[in-house]
């Protein structure tokens, strides 16, 4: 990581700039084809190993400037539309993760006018600095977990699923919008895309439970149970 901030990457983007056409589909950025080839003769890989070895390691995709963190925020209990994403922030500069959730909190009571009562973060969250140190529960954690804190911090895990789905399904895998502005636009829209589509599931089983009883009104028998 100290490494990847002493390269000036300015001086670079103006000796490749040259290389570079206005025309056709946008080249790559400079800081991550250069990174690429930096790592795969520091570490001796080939091309298709420092490829693979970028996607799981947090410590290349930071060296290469692609890594961006992203702040999310989903509810614990699931409502009839399933699990919503009410806060998702991009986090440039790669902040420890107890440094965001104070922001992360705040930001999400704001947008919903409702005080979060009770929070659970992964062991990354160690040593946050919320104003309400005891309503933040940390996966693992022993002291002071019991009965319905229990159970809502086993749910913690839920929102890995939901991330991947957000990877998956929307573009929260890949921003292809330019600088900081754009991965906080890609955040932002990745996760109203993401509630957009449970509220269209939602919709989609309820036109489905209404078209069961009209029909079993109208003909007075019984259907099948609409798929989920």
């Amino acid at each position: 990581m100290q490494l990847a901030g002493k390269i000036d990457r300015a001086w670079l983007d103006e000796e490749i700039a040259p290389l570079y056409s206005d025309k056709g589909r946008p080249g790559i950025v400079s800081r991550f084809a250069i990174g690429l080839l930096l790592l795969k003769h520091m570490f001796g890989l080939s091309d298709e190993g420092v490829c693979e070895r970028w996607v799981y390691d947090p410590y290349f995709q930071h060296f290469t400037g692609l890594g961006v963190k992203v702040s999310i925020v989903t509810t614990n209990a699931c409502s009839p539309g399933g699990q919503f994403v009410p806060h998702a922030a991009a986090l440039p500069g790669n902040p420890y993760d107890g440094r965001t959730l104070r922001a992360a909190i705040e930001d999400t009571q704001h947008l919903t006018g409702r005080e979060i009562e009770r929070a659970y973060v992964d062991k990354g969250y160690r040593g946050h600095d919320t104003p309400k140190p005891r309503s933040v529960f940390i996966s693992g954690q022993k002291r002071g977990v019991f009965g319905a804190i229990k159970r809502e911090l086993r749910r913690r895990s839920a929102v890995e699923p939901l991330i991947g789905h957000m990877k998956e399904q929307g573009h929260l895998g890949r921003c292809y919008l330019k600088g900081h502005a754009g991965d906080a636009a890609n955040a932002t829209l990745t996760a109203a895309g993401y509630n957009f589509r449970r509220i269209l599931a939602w919709f989609s089983m309820l036109l489905r439970l209404i078209l069961a009883v009209l029909m079993i009104a109208n003909t007075g028998q019984p259907t099948p149970n609409p798929a989920p």
